[in-house]
């Protein structure tokens, strides 16, 4: 499969969706040359490239009532984020889901993950090979929400969700040499990102980075893009794309883990019924 990539949107609690797509494809031992993810699509692909089914599942649901993972009071009233980031990026992988950083580490494949400079609004791209030691630190980064969490300081840069620069990495993964990509949603087909009623907030909160203020205010005009952009490389043959077929009763900071099951399910479903032409599509770029 060489010269063919895996993009991952984020999407929050969204992501329970890739994670079941990803597990199925574990379950095939479907692992891609080269993958790329931002937020919570960069999250759940360090799961799958350390070979770990299910992982995603327990720290995604089973954790999801923990009084630490999605707390209003600690964004109102401690003003430490929406998500407990502590939790999800300290605790959990080293103590109570224990990550495989040896598997982690043996893994062959190329992985890039997305993240936004605060300061610029511009995307800044992380390898796997240049920040191993610092995996957890560049995830972090990626998946800090803006107005949510705080910024990452790394490198250099302060950092915050990738999602806002590049929600959808697929032009990276053509730039990076993959000319055919497989594309795993978190939104139905169809769905379009509407222009925020935020904007206030926005010039407020990053008044003093305009470059920010304007991604985020522009952010619906690039998702939307950025869909048209991967709609027309359908039609091409150019990725495969695994989306939702509904409409999403999740939200990105949804709590309810019968729902979140129900979309990880999904997911798994989905990307069973499209494996047989998954398989085929593949099979052609081997040919070609």
């Amino acid at each position: 499969m060489k010269g063919t990539g895996l993009v991952l949107e984020g999407g929050g609690m969204r992501g329970v969706y890739t994670a079941g797509v990803l597990d199925y494809f574990m379950d095939k031992e479907l692992y891609f040359p080269y993958v790329i993810g931002v937020s919570a699509g960069a999250c759940n692909a360090t799961s799958y490239l350390s070979r770990q089914r299910g992982r995603n599942r327990v720290v995604n649901i089973d954790f999801v009532r923990h009084p630490e993972y999605i707390s209003y009071k600690n964004l109102l009233l401690k003003r430490k984020g929406l998500f407990g980031m502590d939790l999800i990026f300290d605790e959990i992988p080293k103590k109570h889901v224990p990550f495989d950083f040896e598997a982690f580490e043996r893994a062959t494949e190329r992985f890039v993950i997305g993240t936004t400079d605060s300061e610029t609004g511009l995307p800044v791209y992380f390898e796997k090979a240049d920040h191993q030691e610092h995996i957890l630190t560049v995830l972090r980064a990626s998946a800090s929400l803006p107005f949510m969490a705080p910024v990452i300081e790394y490198h250099g840069k302060k950092l915050l969700d990738g999602g806002v620069a590049d929600p959808i990495p697929v032009k990276k993964a053509k730039a990076d040499g993959n000319k055919r990509n497989v594309i795993v949603l978190t939104q139905n087909e169809g769905y379009r990102k509407r222009k925020t009623k935020m904007e206030w907030l926005a010039r407020r909160v990053y008044q003093s980075q305009p470059g920010m203020s304007d991604v985020l205010l522009n952010r619906y005009k690039h998702y939307n893009e950025t869909l048209d952009y991967i709609e027309e490389l359908e039609k091409k043959n150019e990725v495969f794309v695994i989306r939702p077929k509904q409409k999403l009763d999740v939200g990105r900071a949804e709590r309810n883990p019968v729902k979140l099951h129900a979309l990880y399910e999904r997911g798994i479903e989905d990307a069973m019924n499209v494996y047989e032409q998954l398989e085929e599509w593949l099979f052609l770029e081997k040919t070609n």
